[in-house]
Parts: C-alpha cells; sequence; structure tokens
C-alpha cells in the first residue's frame, strides 16, 4: 500500500513502504518569481508548511532551476533533509545531500526501496539548452506498487522509453498543467491534459495521480480539462484528481 498526500503544485508526500518521500519540495506563499528576464506567478500556497512537514528519508527533486519546482523554503528544506536524488546540475549547484541519479541508474534505500532515475523532457525537442537538466523517477518495492514520478516531461516518446523498462506501472504521477512560457513558443513544457491521458494509456498506469496542474499562472490547463480528458480516453476510472491536502491510499 502506498499512500500519496498532494500538498500543492509539484510537491506530494510518499510513503512507500518502510520510506517516506517528497517530491519537489514547494513551500513558498504565493507571489511573482524571477527567472532570467521572465517572471513566474504563483496563486495559491501549499496544504501543508514545511515546518508541519516531519521528517522524510528522501526528496525526489526533478529540478533545481526554476522556482515552481524548488523554492526558496523548499531549497531550505531539502538541503536539511538526509538524501536528495536529482540531476548532476541540480548535484553541482546545490550540494549538500544532493546526489546525482543518471537515467537508468538505481540508488537503494533501506527497507528494500529502489529509485530509478529516467528521462524528462522539459519542453519539445531541441529546448534542453532552454530549460535545463530534468529528471523523472520510479520507484519499487518487493510487495509495493511500481510508481512513476514524472517531472517536468513534456514528451511522450520518454513516456515509451520508460514503459518500454518498467511497464506497466501501477501508479503513474504526472505533471499534467500543460505549462507555457515565451521560452518555448506556443510549445508545451509539461505535459497537457491529453497528453497525460495518453501517457497513462502507454504505462499502462492503474492509477493517474496528476501533479503540478494548478497554483501557477503559466499553467494552461487543470481539473477542467483533465477529467474529460481522461473521460473521453476511456480512463476515467485510473483518473485521482486530488484536492490540496487530500490524500489516496493506493
Amino acid at each position: 500500500m502506498t499512500i500519496i498526500r498532494y500538498l500543492g503544485g509539484p510537491t506530494a508526500l510518499l510513503d512507500f513502504g518502510t520510506a517516506r518521500l517528497l517530491t519537489d519540495p514547494t513551500f513558498d506563499a504565493p507571489g511573482t518569481y524571477p527567472i532570467g528576464t521572465r517572471t513566474l506567478a504563483k496563486t495559491a500556497g501549499p496544504a501543508l508548511a514545511a515546518a508541519e512537514l516531519g521528517a522524510v528519508d528522501a526528496a525526489l527533486l526533478s529540478h533545481d532551476q526554476h522556482p515552481d519546482n524548488l523554492d526558496a523554503a523548499g531549497r531550505a528544506y531539502a538541503l536539511g533533509t538526509p538524501l536528495v536524488l536529482s540531476t548532476g546540475s541540480a548535484q553541482e549547484r546545490l550540494g549538500g545531500p544532493v546526489r546525482a541519479l543518471a537515467n537508468w541508474d538505481s540508488y537503494d534505500l533501506e527497507g528494500g526501496v529502489r529509485i530509478t532515475g529516467v528521462p524528462a523532457q522539459h519542453g519539445p525537442d531541441g529546448s534542453e539548452h532552454l530549460v535545463g537538466e530534468v529528471t523523472g523517477f520510479v520507484i519499487e518495492g518487493a510487495g509495493q506498487p511500481t510508481v512513476y514520478v514524472s517531472g517536468d516531461n513534456a514528451s511522450l516518446d520518454v513516456v515509451r522509453r520508460i514503459a518500454d523498462r518498467f511497464g506497466p506501472v501501477d501508479i503513474a504521477l504526472l505533471f499534467a498543467g500543460g505549462a507555457r512560457t515565451p521560452l518555448v513558443g506556443d510549445a508545451y513544457l509539461t505535459l497537457p491534459s491529453d497528453g497525460a491521458a495518453e501517457a497513462a494509456r502507454i504505462l499502462g498506469a492503474r492509477h493517474v495521480v496528476p501533479l503540478h496542474f494548478e497554483h501557477w499562472a503559466h499553467f494552461t490547463q487543470g481539473p477542467d480539462t483533465l477529467e474529460p480528458a481522461f473521460a473521453q480516453a476511456g480512463l476515467a476510472d485510473r483518473l485521482h484528481l486530488l484536492k490540496p491536502g487530500e490524500q489516496i491510499e493506493l
């Protein structure tokens, strides 16, 4: 049994076997956050403050270079954890407990929990030099469901590669806000709703818990598009659309 508690944005708390894991820590208040020549606007804060969260065994950080995936309070929390699994770039920039987890490499936690780094493409083909390095994760353990955490991924070809290695997966945590900024024109930086439904089909996912689909102004899609997209794909029964603070046992 895995318990997933959605805190808001890309941040979720996972009780997976003996491990307590946190995805992309973001705990700052609403406001504007500059990034290069652009500004991202956060419209709502988390359901739980960092001080209320308690300890975790590891943080799974898809990338550190964007404030909607790691903000100031999230950074402070992450650097106080015993382990952060992320990209090589994040390890260089953050140091401390951050460990680079390359694609297809695995890290074993105590209790038989294995976390594998998997590819993620944060935008259209050829945009890597603009958006920076990003990773996703697959979590496995004896007697536990297989969990895929997409990170900021916009590519269904990437999803197919992951499905070839790990599919079918039991639970997919898909970053599904259809993010857009002028950095890549009209292209998506993360999966839109119909892309999330197709990703679920490719993965053979039994359960889908969307993350990173609300609370930022650069998201173009959200709850009102996710439900129809999964219904149209015939996958409505697999979608678990949580509200901030809600949790589900799967």
